[in-house]
């Protein structure tokens, strides 16, 4: 396997560094083949370092004292953050020094600074958020989930094969199954740029695939691999599903603690409940990926811990291994263009 160099923002999420480094050290037991370049304040960064020997044996540290805040506005986070550990990791993409960045920081600002390091694909108006959902069925894509609050059916379609590309990359589903999501399935329900959407799609090369609207609760029972959808939907959609996702667990913990019975049939049902709270593990999902863009950019959550970077870099791995760009600027030779070139912001 080629060694392949991976950037990280070393200051984003709630818990960096330590979050990253100890999440890029589990990302080297699965993948040996990859390289890290960090990037953040090297006396923040090198003690940790120091206590991962294997894992700074396949480590550069990159220093920079900037970091972008947690509540920074995208446009001021774009123009004082040029010097970040953020922008610095997207520039290493650029300049071909890294092969995919991956952030726990300011999704917004990350998006901005995506935008403009390493721009749009051909003929893509604007990139999405995509990412994973367990279902009955085992997993699903969905975008976009909220970099774009208002679609039109233009959007939407490009989103469907960037999102049919996704699948096929990370899912390894060799002809994904395609739902634009709306408030019922039937043809004529919906806004008229979902309708419009929907035509397009059964005119072009992702007709066999695409299966039409589905609604909500198709979301969990895996009636379809890629959800298309706008933005402020899918932003919605994936918080009331972590959400959701919390407060089952929450129960199940309640009721086992309920009675002295309760407690004992916890101990019979314990591997059972430790094979359900890992289905539903936000940790195991973590990693969205910004479609759409001349590069790879990962989002981890920025509340996530180790294990659940570790998958973050995981995807990023994934996208580069199995040629995701390729893939989808082949694709997307076949995509309804845009009567104007994209222009990055």
């Amino acid at each position: 396997m080629t060694r392949i160099t991976l950037a990280l923002d070393a200051m984003g999420g709630d818990h960096a560094p330590t979050v990253v480094v100890k999440g890029a050290e589990i990302a080297r037991e699965r993948f040996p083949f990859v390289d890290f370049a960090f990037f953040g304040p090297e006396p923040q960064i090198q003690p940790l370092l120091a206590k991962a020997p294997k894992l700074a044996k396949v480590a550069t540290v990159h220093h920079t004292d900037v970091v972008v805040a947690a509540d920074a506005r995208p446009s001021v986070a774009l123009r004082a953050g040029r010097g970040s550990s953020m922008r610095l990791a997207l520039d290493a993409v650029a300049a071909g020094q890294a092969r995919a960045a991956v952030s726990a920081g300011n999704t917004g600002a990350l998006m901005a600074m995506a935008k403009f390091a390493l721009r749009t694909l051909p003929g893509i108006d604007r990139p999405a958020i995509a990412s994973f959902f367990p279902t009955a069925r085992g997993e699903s894509v969905m975008l976009d989930l909220g970099a774009n609050v208002i679609c039109d059916a233009r959007n939407l379609t490009q989103f469907a094969f960037l999102g049919e590309a996704f699948a096929r990359t990370v899912l390894g589903l060799s002809r994904p199954s395609i739902g634009l999501l709306n408030v019922g399935a039937e043809d004529q329900k919906g806004r008229e740029e979902l309708k419009e959407a929907a035509q397009m799609l059964r005119d072009s090369q992702l007709n066999a695939q695409f299966l039409g609207f589905v609604e909500g609760d198709d979301i969990a029972a895996g009636r379809v691999d890629v959800i298309v959808t706008d933005g402020f939907t899918g932003n919605v959609a994936l918080k009331t599903a972590e959400g959701t996702a919390r407060l089952i667990s929450g129960f199940l913990k309640e009721s086992f603690r309920a009675s002295l019975l309760a407690r004992l049939g916890y101990v019979f049902a314990r591997p059972a409940f430790g094979k359900f709270r890992e289905r539903i593990d936000p940790r195991r999902y973590n990693g969205a990926i910004f479609l759409g863009l001349n590069g790879i950019a990962v989002k981890s959550h920025g509340g996530t811990d180790a294990l659940g970077f570790a998958n973050a870099i995981g995807v990023a791995v994934d996208m580069v291994v199995h040629g995701f760009l390729d893939r989808i600027r082949a694709d997307l030779a076949h995509a309804p263009s845009s009567p104007q070139p994209a222009v990055a912001e």
